[in-house]
Formats: structure tokens, sequence, C-alpha cells
């Protein structure tokens, strides 16, 4: 169905329920954040999200809630609805059984179980179904599940501080802080929304930080795995990401050993070797075997402007403070020297947010 054929009830109704998708923003991975509402009409009858991984989908709960009343109604789902039986049944057979008329789906899903086999099944039961609407905000919100199911590898975002020219620290190291108080809360809702924090042993021995994520009390979230990529296994004992608060995997070479017990409280592997670094396209790959969705990194201008160079940054998230820390201050990115400049790296624009004195650029490589 053409977009422009959708009706703006049905814009409506899709908007709400990808607000309501968006309320399992920090605690549905591995799986997909989804929102369901049924309608007759202009009446809403049930609505529900997708709320934890292994808890029922978005479907389930909008037709808990709309009971009787799903008979011939129409369900605008923010992502197809699966055919396939995993932790929960599938939400296709469902829909089926309430008797809806309608289904509306933003996007399709890419997971191979799925990829169509819902919206087949739905109209193989004469249901019509409809396709497209809001496709664009849908994939945005899932980014990291679409990179990897499509690419086999997690939606990476650097997230960086600097100051208006262009510098994360003094030249003896000292950051903090570049960036005010606002800022800094935003980063946490940025950490709890991704499946892993991605960080390097220079960063660790420098700063010491512990890479978990700080909300309010009454925020609900899963904690992201810590990754730390530690090529020689030279983490000093005693450091936060030693300390087994949170699930941590420590990445270094095959040819790493440690003889003492600093490294019990988290899981240690070995990954390849890419000249005399750890290969990073082998890092992510792995992680999206485990299924990691969005990998948050916050790491210095080494390991950044390796992952941006190489093509694996799909994100920076910048914060930007209203000061300047002079020429011999740290850079923000280490990146080979261009000979001219149409080799230039080039960025877009995705977001811009005042927080506090500072600004939040979302900006990604063209």
């Amino acid at each position: 169905m053409n977009v422009a054929a959708f009706s703006a009830l049905d814009h409506a109704h899709m908007a709400q329920a990808l607000r309501l998708a968006e309320r399992g923003l920090f605690t549905t991975q591995p799986n997909p954040r989804v929102g369901c509402v049924i309608a007759h009409g202009a009446e809403i009858v049930g609505e529900g999200w997708h709320q934890r991984a292994g808890e029922p989908h978005a479907e389930v709960f909008a037709l808990r809630t709309a009971g009787d009343r799903a008979g011939g109604a129409t369900a605008y789902v923010t992502l197809e609805p699966c055919a396939h039986q995993g932790r929960t049944p599938p939400c296709a057979d469902a829909l089926i059984a309430a008797g809806v008329r309608r289904v509306v789906v933003a996007v399709e899903d890419p997971f191979p179980q799925v990829a169509g086999r819902g919206i087949g099944k739905l109209r193989a039961a004469g249901i019509m179904v409809d396709i497209g609407l809001m496709r664009e905000a849908a994939r945005q919100l899932n980014i990291g599940f679409f990179s990897r199911i499509e690419r086999a590898r997690p939606w990476v975002r650097l997230k960086l501080a600097m100051s208006l020219d262009g510098r994360t620290a003094l030249a003896n190291g000292e950051s903090k802080w570049i960036t005010g108080e606002a800022a800094r809360t935003d980063v946490q809702r940025w950490r709890a929304r991704s499946s892993a924090i991605l960080s390097g042993s220079g960063t660790v021995l420098a700063d010491d930080p512990r890479l978990t994520v700080r909300l309010s009390d009454d925020e609900e979230y899963m904690p992201p795995l810590r990754v730390i990529l530690d090529r020689g296994l030279r983490t000093p004992a005693g450091h936060h990401v030693l300390d087994g608060s949170v699930p941590t995997l420590v990445l270094h070479a095959a040819a790493a050993f440690c003889a003492d017990r600093r490294f019990e409280r988290v899981e240690c592997m070995a990954v390849p070797m890419s000249g005399d670094v750890l290969d990073l396209r082998a890092v992510l790959a792995l992680l999206a075997g485990r299924g990691c969705n969005e990998v948050h990194v916050e790491a210095g201008s080494t390991l950044c402007g390796a992952l941006f160079a190489a093509g694996l940054a799909d994100e920076l998230l910048l914060y930007v403070a209203p000061l300047l820390l002079g020429d011999s201050a740290r850079p923000l990115l280490q990146l080979p020297t261009l000979s001219d400049m149409a080799s230039r790296w080039q960025l877009q624009s995705v977001e811009q947010r005042q927080l506090g004195r500072d600004w939040r650029l979302r900006l990604r490589p063209l």
C-alpha cells in the first residue's frame, strides 16, 4: 500500500504505537522495541508494548486489553508480527484467533524466522495487511536490531565530548569535566538503551571508569554488557571494570596471559589480531553473535579514531561545551593524514539539542 493512501487516523494510531514501543527502550534487548494499538476507527480498544525479552510481545498485551472488542478491529504494529514459536507463541496466530479485520505494519521484520512469514500468515487467513506506514521511524527505533540482523554487526555509536576547539582533555589527560551536569545525565540514557558499553584498556588505565548506567531508582533498565579491549591483559587489579558488578567481557590477544586472579570476576575471550591491534570487525561480529544491537563506545581518540577510519562507526554522539582548551590539548579522533580535501570525512547532522550550556549533536558519516 502506498504511504500516501494511509489516512490521518492511521498515522495517529501508528504514532501512538511507536510511543508505546519507546517504553521498552531500555528493557527489551536483544529483542526489538515494538508497540501495538488496536482500534475501531478513532476508538482505541487495546494497547501494548514489548516490555522484556522472554515475555509476551506487544500484540499479546494489546489483545488482552481489547478482549472481545478485537474482533473486526484494525491492529497497528510497529514491526511485523512474529510467525514462529520462540519463548512466546506466534503473534500472527494470536491476531488471527482474535478476529482482527486489518493489520497495519510499519516495517517488515528481517529476522530469518519471520521475514515476511507473519504477513503471509495474516493474508492467508483473509486479513487485510498494509505495510510501510512510518517505516523509517520504526526502523530508527530499532536501528541496532536491524543492523545486527541485516549486517551481522551492531550499530556502533561513539560518545565524544569536546571543547569548541575540538579538544577532549588537557595535554596531561585531565578531562573532568568538559561538559555540564545535564549532558552527563543525558549520556546515562544513551548507555541504558545500549546492549554493550565498549572501551579500551588505555581509557581504563587513565580514568578507571565504571562504565555502568546510573539512572533514577524508578527507571528500569537491563545493565549493558561492559566490553573492554585489552590486548595484553594489562588492566590492573582493583580497577572498576574488573569488580564484577555488571556482566563484563574482556577481549584480548590469543598470546596474552594473566598469571594472577584479577580477571576472575569477568569473562575473558581471545579475538584475532589485525596487525598489532585487535581485529575490530571480529570484535563486532562476536558482539552481534551475543545479541548486541547497539554498542555505545566511550574510549579515547585512538580506539574511536580506529573505528571511525575503518568505517565501523555508524553514529557520533558529540557533546560540545562552550569552552576552549588550547592547541596543546588532546584531539577528538586520531585519524590518518589526508593528502587532499577530496578525501575528507563528511558527516550529516541527524539531531541537534541544547543541554544546559552544552550542545548535543548526533552525526552520521555520509
